[in-house]
């Protein structure tokens, strides 16, 4: 780490923060501190810090908007990545949108429908960032990134830049290439189609409304918790076993979304945990269903 680090303060990286709570980085709220967090604010600087990386044999993960993710309590050895500014970005050509990893999925949804482009609309709840979404295939209401993906240009371990097309990034349910072959989007092209902006539009505020009403938005949390067993839905599976409003310390089990676990305003990561293993051990008991975490829960034990 010494090595790096005095490495690291002759290279152009952008923000590095030691020790920095990752709480204020995650929609949860929730996360201890990480050795090394570093803000990229360019794809040249992204690149600069991933070669160094290699070279020192160097940990790290990216933490992109810090949605349905769970750091740990005791926070992350090694480096934590989140791309700055020049990934916050979006353009569009034609019925081709190309954003920013940085870039928010929702405010993204919204765009695209204002330029009368549908494809996008099931992302208007989505509460993560577009590189995110490529590297979790992010979906709802029946569809998800793969069917609208074209290409992503993306930052291998290496620090090698390549493109990939949608045969390379083996999409499946919330699953891509990135988690067997890391590496951090710098940048994602979806290629839309032209709609009735009007009609669009109508559908993604019928979507909203019917979030507000369903989901805890106004709550820290990171969205989903469970994935949806075959045939049906993690949320009616965690209502039927009646645990909403169970709660473990700062942590509960929304009382508007089962498949939502909501920061009352104190809770820690053990809070989240001990909930999750309560609701897989009570499904399990009464169902037989094995419930899978979509959120990916990383950090020091």
């Amino acid at each position: 780490m010494k090595a790096f680090l005095a490495e690291l303060k002759q290279t152009d990286a952008g923000n590095v923060m030691l020790g920095r709570s990752l709480s204020e980085y995650t929609t949860w709220k929730i996360g201890g501190p990480a050795d090394v967090l570093i803000i990229p604010q360019t794809k040249d600087q992204l690149i600069s810090v991933v070669k160094l990386l290699h070279k020192h044999e160097m940990q790290w993960m990216n933490l992109g908007r810090g949605s349905n993710m769970l750091v740990s309590d005791k926070g992350i050895r090694g480096v934590v990545i989140q791309p700055g500014d020049e990934f916050d970005c979006a353009r569009f050509d034609g019925t081709l949108v190309t954003a920013g990893a940085a870039f928010s999925l929702i405010k993204l949804s919204v765009l695209s429908g204002r330029e009368g482009l549908t494809g996008l609309e099931f992302a208007g709840g989505i509460p993560g960032s577009v590189g995110g979404a490529v590297y979790m295939n992010a979906g709802a209401l029946g569809s998800d990134v793969s069917r609208i993906f074209k290409s992503a240009d993306i930052v291998l371990e290496t620090g090698e830049l390549v493109s990939y097309g949608i045969e390379e990034m083996g999409f499946s349910y919330r699953h891509s290439i990135l988690h067997e072959r890391p590496g951090i989007v710098v940048s994602v092209t979806l290629e839309l189609e032209q709609g009735d902006r009007k009609s669009i539009l109508a559908t993604m505020a019928a979507n909203k409304e019917r979030r507000l009403l369903t989901q805890p938005l106004q709550m820290a949390s990171a969205g989903s918790v469970f994935r949806n067993p075959p045939k049906d839905f993690a949320a009616r599976l965690i209502q039927e076993a009646g645990l909403k409003g169970m709660r473990h310390g700062g942590a509960e089990v929304s009382t508007q979304h089962a498949n939502f676990i909501v920061n009352t305003g104190q809770a820690t990561a053990e809070d989240v945990l001990t909930l999750m293993a309560t609701i897989r051990s009570t499904i399990k008991e009464q169902f037989g269903v094995e419930l899978v975490p979509e959120v990916l829960v990383v950090g020091e034990r």
